[in-house]
């Protein structure tokens, strides 16, 4: 009965009809009265069934149900994560200057230096290199710069997402950073713009500035930039520079394996340039041939005949002798234009043909006979009549030295400085006819012997100077003046410091090859003291005239008889004299000059047209084995002019002179320069102003003479010294004159040694 009481029993109107009973009530089988332990193992059977039908049933459902979760929580994070970028963007964005400001910055100022017949002789400045317009360069450097380093260049918008994904693939697999994202677009805003820093704030304001590059310009205005500012290695920017640097010719003839070589140098330009590793540079092109053949850029055929004919490196780049013209040009720009700031095109005096001729003659002689003779290094300077110089040869080879020896070398012309002593004594009153004793003479401890201890008794100066005789030049000498022979020196074009002694007459002091060779140009143009210049004309990239150097006159600096003398005596050398090598078909002129133990050998000549000084010799100064001026310097001077003359209208040397018995002076009518007597000085008619008589000569440091004495092979008697390139101050004899003489045969010697 209690658990009767405890289950209460509800009446149900909402059954479905049954029968009724004669109560009318009834009850349905959820009102029995159950035992609550029977309920509960009905639920647990009702649950177990339940869910044996949604594991057999519902499978399906689950697994889409996961990955739905996957892509919902990607989603997600694609959201915070770009949101995370966005903030990135624009904090690093918000260090940046206002887009507005933005621009291009100038490209390093190209100087572009040309013959005078307009082939070019060098490119000078940071980039090397002139700018090349895109579509004048040869097709197949931008064609294989884009396979190899940006395939989607033309379709992506300055950010490559398909290429960055590949890349960061290909860097996972691999366990290494082996590929880079980033457009040609991104390499050129970070050339522009950036420092090579690798961070994450470089990289994102790289991708700014690469839209902005993108928004702002043309796809060809973008790859034009590229390619004429990327480096190439080797100090090349740009594919001008490069295409020079390495092949020797124009961005506009690079040949098909030449250009995959230039592409393949942009991932790592200092380490595959073909200067420092030819095989990994001709390597990194076959990679890139192959990438041209797989973009269809080029045939089958094509790929063969580049990949059977690989590019091969031009050696002349840096070995050619125009490139110590070109420096000396750089060196004299800025006096004339000041900084520059844009790209310049140089229109220089120099014949590149006469610059190649002089360059090989200068080669040959050494390659013959530079090991038998002990000769290492040559210089040739070729200036015409209006002072513009035609050919300019610094030294054996520019590759392996720059020092121009041509206009940087001071080395002792011996006897070729001989014509500025007979040029001092004939403005005194001398004449070519004049007669000297040739016989031993002693100036204080100074003995100027004649080669081989030969001499010729009495003659005139015209042979004395032909058979280059030391104690005739020596008297001449001390007859004007040591200060007189510098003044005329300094007055043709010498620019040096000279000792004003006795010994000035044997080239004791020293010059550069450049400014012994302008000093004789007077005798060449009739008496005109031009200014030497390389530079013709400076104009800007468009034309605009920058320096010009049209204009002006030469001052005249000999009178024109002096001319004429001088150029009648200096004939004799070439035809019965010291440099009778040095003939040819045109009248020419000129001295030569060996200084003590055949360490400096000198021809400096001249005809109407040209005036050309050679010099041979070792930078350290060491004795060649008995080179004489006659010898390498005349034949290489013979080479040359010959050549230079070809087809060239002959002409006579200019001035006139004629032999004057009765204006001969001799030697008992000589007045000693010694004796308190002012030497002779031109007439203010020469030149602008007359200098003062005995004028103190410029300062200069001096040695102390040794006592050691040798003969050189153009007869000069020089106190031994181990000078060195460039040296100065070498040492000299002392200019007093003093001591007895062994010989008594002229008047003069009781004039020299009676001071």
């Amino acid at each position: 009965m209690a658990n009767r009481r405890d289950s209460r029993i509800e009446p149900s109107f909402e059954g479905p009809p049954r029968a009724k009973s004669q109560t009318g009530l009834s009850v349905s089988e959820e009102d029995r009265v159950v035992p609550s332990n029977r309920k509960a193992s009905a639920k647990r059977k009702s649950s177990k069934g339940k869910s044996s039908r949604g594991r057999g049933g519902g499978s399906g459902r689950g697994l889409f149900g996961v990955l739905g979760r996957l892509v919902y929580w990607c989603f997600v994070l694609a959201i915070w994560g770009g949101i995370a970028v966005a903030g990135v963007v624009i904090y690093y964005g918000a260090k940046m200057p206002a887009a507005t400001t933005w621009s291009i910055p100038d490209r390093a100022p190209n100087i572009k230096i040309v013959s005078a017949d307009g082939q070019l002789l060098a490119n000078r400045g940071m980039s090397g290199g002139e700018a090349v317009g895109l579509h004048e360069m040869s097709p197949y450097i931008p064609e294989a710069v884009i396979a190899i380093e940006d395939r989607r260049f033309y379709s992506h918008f300055g950010v490559d997402p398909i290429g960055l994904s590949r890349a960061m693939v290909t860097n996972l697999i691999g366990g290494h950073f082996s590929q880079g994202g980033s457009t040609l677009t991104q390499q050129l805003a970070k050339n522009l713009f950036l420092k090579p820093d690798r961070t994450l704030e470089r990289k994102v304001q790289e991708v700014l500035l690469a839209l902005w590059l993108e928004h702002k310009h043309t796809k060809d205005q973008i790859l034009e930039m590229y390619l004429n500012r990327v480096y190439f290695g080797s100090g090349a920017y740009g594919v001008e520079a490069a295409s020079r640097r390495y092949f020797g010719k124009s961005a506009r003839d690079v040949t098909l394996s030449e250009a995959a070589l230039l592409a393949g140098l942009l991932k790592a330009p200092s380490r595959l340039s073909p200067a420092r590793d030819p095989k990994a540079a001709e390597e990194r092109s076959q990679l890139v041939l192959a990438a041209m053949r797989e973009e269809g850029k080029i045939s089958e055929k094509e790929l063969k005949t580049a990949l059977s004919a690989p590019a091969t490196r031009s050696p002349s780049y840096w070995t050619g002798s125009e490139n110590y013209v070109a420096d000396t040009i750089m060196e004299e720009l800025p006096d004339l234009i000041g900084d520059v700031r844009g790209d310049i095109v140089i229109d220089s005096t120099v014949d590149l043909n006469l610059q190649k001729l002089a360059e090989q003659s200068i080669r040959r002689l050494i390659d013959d006979s530079g090991k038998k003779l002990n000769v290492t290094q040559g210089a040739l300077v070729s200036i015409d009549d209006s002072g513009a110089v035609r050919a300019m040869v610094g030294g054996y080879d520019y590759s392996t030295s720059q020092f121009d020896r041509a206009s940087e070398a001071r080395r002792q012309p011996g006897s070729a400085f001989k014509p500025f002593v007979y040029m001092a004594a004939l403005e005194a009153g001398r004449t070519p006819d004049s007669i000297r004793n040739d016989a031993p003479i002693k100036i204080g401890n100074w003995t100027p012997d004649n080669y081989g201890g030969k001499y010729f008794g009495k003659v005139t100066l015209a042979t004395a100077l032909a058979k280059s005789l030391n104690s005739v030049a020596a008297q001449l000498t001390m007859e004007v003046g040591p200060n007189a022979v510098v003044e005329a020196a300094h007055r043709m074009g010498i620019q040096s410091d000279l000792l004003a002694n006795t010994s000035i007459a044997l080239g004791t002091s020293e010059v550069t090859p450049l400014e012994l060779t302008s000093a004789y140009v007077p005798f060449a143009n009739g008496g005109y003291k031009p200014d030497i210049h390389f530079i013709r004309r400076v104009t800007t990239s468009d034309g605009k005239v920058l320096y010009d150097s049209a204009g002006g006159s030469a001052p005249r600096v000999i009178k024109p008889e002096i001319v004429g003398m001088m150029n009648s005596m200096m004939t004799g050398t070439v035809e019965v004299g010291t440099a009778k090598k040095a003939a040819f078909a045109w009248p020419s002129a000129g001295k030569t000059g060996t200084s003590q133990n055949s360490r400096d050998a000198w021809f400096v000549g001249y005809t109407a047209n040209l005036t050309t000084g050679v010099w041979f010799g070792n930078d350290d100064g060491t004795a060649m084995k008995k080179v004489t001026g006659g010898a390498l310097p005349a034949q290489a001077w013979h080479e040359f002019m010959v050549a230079a003359h070809e087809g060239v209208p002959v002409r006579p040397l200019p001035g006139t002179w004629k032999s004057t018995p009765a204006d001969t002076i001799v030697p008992d009518d000589i007045p000693s320069a010694d004796n308190n007597q002012p030497a002779p000085v031109p007439s203010a008619s020469v030149g602008q102003q007359a200098p003062a008589a005995q004028a103190a000569a410029p300062p200069a440091p001096v040695r102390a003479a040794r006592p050691a004495q040798t003969v050189d092979a153009d007869g000069f008697n020089m106190p031994a010294d181990g000078g060195t390139t460039a040296s100065v101050g070498h040492p000299v004899p002392p200019g007093s004159v003093g001591g007895r003489l062994k010989k008594r045969q002229t008047s003069i010697l009781d004039i020299l040694g009676g001071g």
